[in-house]
């Protein structure tokens, strides 16, 4: 049966959006949230959430189908991944992505097709408002969101370059497109050697300082504040980009490296890391799907590959490169001057 073709998983991913929506409904009305305090049966929960008693079974049968939830004699539980990642009250909470994906992405998306075919973004501009980040930049409630979802989606790959990048070589760094700062404090809790800059719009600095605040490392980290089209980098050793590149388009990439490279000294160490699409462009979906949602959110910007990197970086004029996996989707290419 299995050479047999089968409509299976073509339909699964067609329909992939009604198991996305769910889960994203599910943190917007905190659901694990409320689970993680104590698990309750049908009744209780649908009373605490507010849900109408047509859907409410269904909707939390769903996500036990889905394994977002477990449910052992009619009680509702966390699982132990949603009880760690999607309960608001703990650090290790990732759902500030999600949250902006419910709120923003989700209806952008439906204008995919309209995108692939005009090359126009399909978020906010294309209902003439401004352009995506001065949207976001002009709100300080959607900022603070914007910034937790940059958080949320780079602090498995921050806590690995923490471990994984030979830091003992080197005295000081600096993140650029900081956003709250959380890769500053995973380098710096991590090597008590090393001082950190997060350099950013002026507008991040009180939310730069209040995730900063309760570091145990926040004597060695500073904040910056500039554009960095505009102004001068801060100079260290090593100057680390997650998540940054990918919104630009090629010469806007190729002037970042070049304006990096000049800002380090001899020896030193660009960091750049995304959800890298591997080089045979086959495998990492979640780097393509990533590019794609640069379309909907940017006017140019595009994911790339490692050797897409490395060939900047050559040109900048770094004498070496080399790309390394971190976790997930996520991958870095260090360059050194």
């Amino acid at each position: 049966m299995s050479d047999h073709p089968s409509p299976e998983g073509i339909m699964q991913l067609g329909m992939g959006f009604w198991a996305s929506k769910t889960l994203l409904s599910a943190i917007e009305l905190e659901l694990f949230t409320e689970l993680a305090k104590h698990p309750e049966e049908l009744s209780a929960v649908q009373s605490r959430l507010g849900l109408h008693h047509r859907s409410a079974r269904d909707f939390l049968d769903a996500l036990v189908a889905l394994g977002m939830l477990q449910r052992e004699d009619g009680v509702y539980r966390n699982t132990a991944e949603t009880d760690l990642f999607l309960d608001k009250a703990k650090p290790s909470y990732i759902g500030g992505v999600l949250e902006m994906a419910n709120h923003r992405l989700y209806p952008f998306w439906g204008g995919l097709t309209d995108a692939l075919r005009t090359g126009n973004p399909q978020n906010e501009t294309s209902h003439g408002q401004e352009p995506l980040f001065e949207t976001l930049y002009a709100d300080p409630a959607r900022l603070k969101e914007f910034l937790g979802a940059m958080t949320g989606v780079s602090h498995g790959a921050n806590m690995r370059i923490a471990q994984a990048f030979p830091w003992k070589e080197y005295s000081t760094f600096a993140d650029i497109g900081t956003a709250q700062g959380d890769l500053v404090v995973q380098i710096a809790e991590a090597n008590d050697h090393l001082k950190g800059v997060g350099f950013d719009l002026p507008v991040v600095e009180p939310i730069f300082e209040e995730y900063v605040s309760t570091s145990s490392a926040a004597d060695r980290i500073s904040f910056t504040g500039g554009d960095f089209f505009a102004d001068p980098l801060p100079s260290a050793d090593v100057i680390l980009m997650g998540h940054v590149l990918h919104d630009w388009g090629l010469d806007d990439k190729r002037m970042l490296v070049g304006k990096v490279y000049d800002a380090l000294p001899e020896g030193g160490a660009f960091v750049v890391y995304e959800a890298l699409i591997d080089d045979e462009r086959r495998q990492n979906a979640f780097g393509l799907l990533m590019s794609l949602n640069m379309l909907i959110e940017t006017d140019e910007g595009f994911d790339y590959t490692g050797a897409d990197c490395q060939a900047w970086m050559a040109e900048a004029g770094f004498r070496e490169s080399r790309v390394e996996h971190l976790v997930g989707p996520d991958s870095m290419v260090i360059g050194i001057k």
